[in-house]
């Protein structure tokens, strides 16, 4: 790499960003709205015309991992493909889901990733079920939701999800607004949806399904056990599809996808003697490993550390990972158009941000987070195209 770290572009090899705004997680929800005339909101999707829209989000089902296993989801398999999405950047659940639940890229909402960091904490904080107490979700991402826009113009807004889940930070942040109902089980919740589905009544109902993810991180897609999980998937949206009331449009798409990892490829960075010097603090996830430098007393200074940092990543990887800074990503749109980032939220992103360039690879900080995350088999975050890209499929509804 080539010029001053922080105006040149980002690397040529380093992967290409989501589309926001055409064909991304953040256009599925208001897209939705925008069937049931919220305004603001832009078809952008082209999403057929519908009385009642489900937005059903499945975490951790990304289309590559769906092809592999379309046998065991013969409803999806023959359902419509409606569009190949981009999952947000980072490719992780609390990037993704604020930028569905808000209709904005990450640089708008400021959930940079399974971890952010913290300027006014001087840490890193995170944006998932370990949320800090001394963070404000409201604060923290101010913007107004799809949700809430949508209540706003006196339709029904409902969200089905777990229980727990109702006072959350997460979607505190990201998907307030309208009716939260509780349901636990895959039952339970096509129940809960269908109870909250009436003919005759507008209705824009989100509906978030969790257990492949959490299945996928402990045992990996490629296990049994995710395909199965993968079928009572199925299996739910086949009776939700049949009892929806008629001009009742039900779309499915997901937050990231995921990659498997061998245990010898979990790498301790902190292991490696030298490798996080000059580093304050690691955040973000392993497949996007994002670095807080040491403060420094000037621009240029801080600038010719982030090169330093970059170049001794290099010398340790090679080409087995991507390197760049902050300033690169941003001005590259990553994290959206560069114009509409938010200060607060740029500052929250990692002077520099790493990613491992194959599928093959894992960049954990043992020293800050402990050894348990090296029982993750399943992990994503990066930008590869089985981590990156979502389908949105057609569940039911006229075609």
């Amino acid at each position: 790499m080539t010029g001053v770290a922080g105006s040149a572009p980002a690397p040529s090899d380093f992967p290409p960003g989501p589309r926001y705004g055409h064909r991304s997680v953040a256009d599925v929800l208001s897209s939705a709205a925008a069937v049931l005339g919220v305004p603001g909101c832009n078809n952008v999707l082209e999403l057929p015309a519908a009385e009642r829209v489900v937005v059903v989000l499945v975490d951790g089902l990304g289309l590559e991992q769906l092809q592999a296993r379309f046998g065991y989801a013969p409803l999806l398999r023959n359902a419509p493909l409606l569009a190949e999405l981009d999952a947000a950047f980072p490719t992780t659940t609390a990037a993704s889901l604020a930028s569905l639940g808000t209709g904005t890229p990450v640089g708008t909402h400021g959930l940079t990733g399974y971890d952010s960091y913290s300027v006014e904490l001087g840490q890193a904080v995170n944006m998932l079920g370990n949320w800090d107490q001394r963070v404000d979700p409201v604060s923290w991402q101010p913007v107004p939701t799809v949700l809430e826009r949508a209540q706003a113009t006196g339709l029904d807004v409902v969200t089905v999800s777990r229980k727990k889940f109702r006072s959350s930070a997460l979607t505190t942040a990201a998907l307030r607004g309208g009716r939260f109902v509780g349901a636990d089980s895959a039952h339970a919740r096509v129940r809960a949806a269908l109870e909250n589905l009436t003919a005759g009544k507008r209705c824009l109902m989100y509906f978030y399904w969790d257990d492949l993810d959490k299945t996928g991180h402990a045992s990996g897609w490629q296990s049994t056990r995710w395909s199965e999980h993968l079928e009572e998937l199925d299996s739910a949206l086949r009776r939700l599809a049949a009892g929806v009331p008629k001009n009742t449009l039900v779309v499915l798409t997901a937050d990231h996808g995921m990659v498997d990892i061998a245990r010898d490829a979990r790498l301790d960075v902190s292991a490696i003697p030298g490798l996080l010097d000059d580093v304050h603090t690691t955040f973000g996830e392993p497949r996007c490993l994002q670095l807080r430098l040491e403060p420094q007393d000037s621009q240029a200074q801080r600038l010719h550390l982030q090169e330093a940092v970059i170049q001794r990543w290099k010398d340790e990887f090679g080409d087995q990972v991507h390197a760049a800074t902050r300033e690169q990503l941003i001005h590259g749109g990553w994290y959206g158009p560069a114009d509409t980032i938010r200060a607060e939220a740029s500052e929250r992103i990692g002077d520099v941000v790493l990613l491992p360039a194959s599928d093959d690879m894992a960049l954990h900080d043992i020293a800050r987070i402990g050894t348990k995350t090296l029982d993750m088999v399943g992990q994503h975050g990066g930008l590869t195209r089985a981590e990156a890209v979502v389908p949105l499929v057609q569940v039911a509804g006229n075609s």
